[in-house]
């Protein structure tokens, strides 16, 4: 099973994130609001068991916060809650960093790679690609709506040109759309 992280890359689903997670929140409840450790394994392959070719991260928290839910550990899953909050208002305040490095240093093989008239190792080219970058990363979190973001994300569709978006331009759309659909395709 693959999961889709929120910036759209892809990792194997592993069940250890699900357990350190809940118990960092068991962590921080009193005593009684806690739960045993059987039960978090236990919520944990009930996420694994579902068995879909790829879920979404935030679609597996909210298994998670459901699942703690039924057991009766409200103040854990609020517990939980919070912390996956918190960690939205960091990740929200700067979520570029990491894709941009990787640019610098050459490792950021998907978007090095997906145009073959770039030279992405050279400074003008890397100067485009961290731009791209930035507006995509602007483009998910405040432009578009999130159920269009979300969409992208679960590859329901594919918005095209996200790299571009902050701007009023667009690279791969240089033919008139009007006069297409005015007149058709010669």
């Amino acid at each position: 099973m693959k999961v889709i992280k929120r910036d759209g890359s892809t990792a194997d689903f592993d069940s250890s994130k699900i357990i350190v997670a809940i118990q960092k929140a068991n962590q921080v409840v009193e005593p009684e609001d806690r739960i045993e450790q059987e039960r978090i394994e236990a919520i944990a392959h009930y996420v694994e068991s579902k068995n879909r070719m790829r879920l979404l991260v935030e679609d597996i928290q909210d298994m998670v916060e459901h699942q703690l839910m039924d057991e009766g550990k409200f103040n854990l899953a609020k517990s939980y809650i919070i912390y996956r909050y918190t960690r939205a208002l960091v990740r929200k305040a700067n979520t570029t960093d990491e894709s941009i490095l990787s640019l610098i240093r050459n490792s950021n093989k998907d978007v090095m790679e997906e145009n073959s008239n770039k030279n992405a190792v050279m400074a003008s080219t890397q100067r485009d690609l961290i731009a791209g970058e930035v507006s995509k990363d602007l483009t998910r979190r405040l432009i578009l709506p999130e159920k269009i973001s979300k969409a992208h994300d679960e590859g329901a569709i594919h918005f095209h040109d996200a790299d571009y978006f902050v701007q009023p331009i667009f690279n791969c759309c240089l033919i008139n759309v009007g006069d297409m659909l005015d007149n058709g395709t010669v």
